[in-house]
């Protein structure tokens, strides 16, 4: 038999899930709904330990936690220290955190985040529309809300500040995770980034993972019992879609740019690498900012990969200065570090002495875009040109954990006359191909000067997987109309 642990979000407890509890029950399952310690005391450690009790008190031999929001931390911290009692771990409308990750991080409501690094007092219950500030409301009804807002208790602080301990026996536990595609991204998206983003998703790729998708909001126990009852049992017997990396992974990590480059030396000045052609002059720069999120200890950092050196190098070849930025967005909640990094580096560039101060182009990739929102609402006079390539350009689902302030598609409405380059891959994934069209409409609604340079049969990274004749002219075409901008059309 097997025996289901179900533990809700922050302010629930095992109410929550009285509709999917009865359905595994007649399906002949164990089941035990959890009601974790809300004393004002209680931390992330209070609740772990409360798990690790439970599981030692079942006799079933196939036991699956099942953790939803909140409830995924001390789950994985208890399947941590019970890896040979533990069958499979479930997330249900929850993150993936790491070792030392607090819940605030993937906290979306910001107010809560700032309240939360001063006062520890507990963070009382929502009520009615609140509850959309943590997780889409999509598929409850009235009753569900009310119910909600009858039985919720306030949360305490240290469940959410306190850093998630992990060792290495979880990496022997399967998981698998259900996602809910009206809260947050849906598989697709989640193979794009293993694909495409930090090295430490890839382990989302093999037998170890497996995903179900659910048309519901963020408390599909509630809008959808039957369904999730149904995914869970799935889960449990091992089913579920994995993710392969396959054969076509190449890595802007190690290929070499698509487009050939001289040798041109770099220099490095703190967090920038600056590549510079021949003479003495003043010429104009272009600063490449990396994507992200990216693993705080990758190796190699983004300006050490032949992408960004090549991208570097073939504007010094071309005469302008060439320089790329380290910048730390590493988590969602990130982007105000990454954007205080980018304007260091914006100064430290300007001061270097090969270049022209007054003739400055940001270039920003991927999920740097949101970056973008700083630039685009007051220019300053020296930025000549902001370029992006398949860029973020609002928050996706289940990015709402991004500072409101990183949203390019509204700061576009102050961009002025700042002349704008954009690089669409015509095979983006869908839920970031929507934030670009959602810019383009503002854009043309604010009369912003766009410069558009498609790649029809691209991918997001199309320069290293798509490695054809038309993404060599992509990039080259792209290069050069920021360097017309920039240098003012001499």
């Amino acid at each position: 038999m097997t025996a289901f642990v179900l533990v809700g979000g922050a302010f629930t407890g095992g109410w929550l899930w009285d509709g999917v509890a009865e359905r595994l029950r007649a399906a002949g399952a164990e089941v035990h709904p959890v009601t974790l310690d809300a004393a004002p005391g209680a931390g992330l450690g209070t609740h772990a330990e409360e798990l690790t009790a439970l599981v030692d008190r079942i006799d079933g031999p196939d036991v699956v936690l099942v953790g939803h929001d909140y409830g995924i931390h001390p789950v994985l911290a208890a399947a941590g220290r019970r890896a040979d009692r533990v069958a499979r771990v479930v997330h249900v409308a929850a993150g993936l955190p790491q070792d030392g990750d607090p819940a605030l991080l993937l906290v979306r409501d910001e107010t809560v985040r700032a309240r939360l690094g001063h006062d520890t007092t507990p963070l009382p219950a929502p009520r009615g529309g609140e509850w959309a500030r943590w997780g889409s409301l999509e598929g409850l009804a009235g009753e569900d809300l009310d119910r909600l807002d009858r039985l919720a208790v306030p949360q305490p602080a240290r469940t959410l500040t306190e850093p998630l301990r992990l060792d290495g026996a979880l990496e022997r536990v399967p998981a698998a995770a259900v996602m809910c595609t009206a809260d947050g991204p849906d598989l697709d998206a989640v193979e794009m980034m293993v694909r495409t983003g930090p090295v430490s998703l890839r382990k989302l790729a093999g037998p170890g993972y497996a995903f179900f998708e659910l048309p519901a909001g963020h408390w599909p126990m509630l809008s959808h019992p039957a369904e999730l009852a149904g995914l869970l049992l799935r889960a449990a017997a091992g089913e579920g879609r994995r993710l392969t990396l396959g054969e076509e992974q190449p890595s802007y990590e190690t290929l070499e740019f698509l487009l050939p480059t001289r040798e041109i030396p770099c220099e490095r000045h703190g967090r920038v690498d600056v590549y510079a052609p021949d003479g003495e002059e003043r010429r104009p720069a272009v600063l490449f900012v990396h994507g992200g999120p990216v693993d705080a200890d990758r190796v190699p950092t983004p300006r050490d990969t032949p992408f960004y050196r090549g991208y570097a190098r073939h504007l010094a070849g071309l005469g302008a200065v060439g320089a790329v930025v380290d910048h730390r967005l590493h988590a969602l909640t990130d982007y105000g570090r990454a954007a205080g990094d980018i304007a260091e580096a914006v100064e430290e560039l300007r001061s270097h002495p090969r270049v022209d101060p007054d003739r400055i182009a940001l270039w920003i990739f991927s999920g740097g875009g949101l970056l973008a929102a700083h630039w685009l609402a007051a220019p300053p006079p020296w930025l000549r040109c902001l370029a992006l390539s398949y860029p973020v350009l609002a928050a996706p689902p289940g990015w709402e954990a991004v500072e409101s302030r990183f949203r390019p598609a509204e700061a576009v409405a102050g961009s002025g006359a700042l002349p704008l380059v954009l690089v669409r891959a015509g095979r983006e994934h869908p839920a970031f191909a929507a934030t670009v069209e959602e810019f383009l409409a503002a854009a043309g609604k604010h009369g912003a000067d766009v410069e558009t340079v498609d790649v029809p049969e691209g991918r997001h990274g199309f320069e290293a997987l798509d490695r054809t004749e038309a993404s060599r002219e992509a990039v080259d075409r792209a290069v050069r109309a920021v360097l017309h901008r920039v240098t003012g059309g001499r």
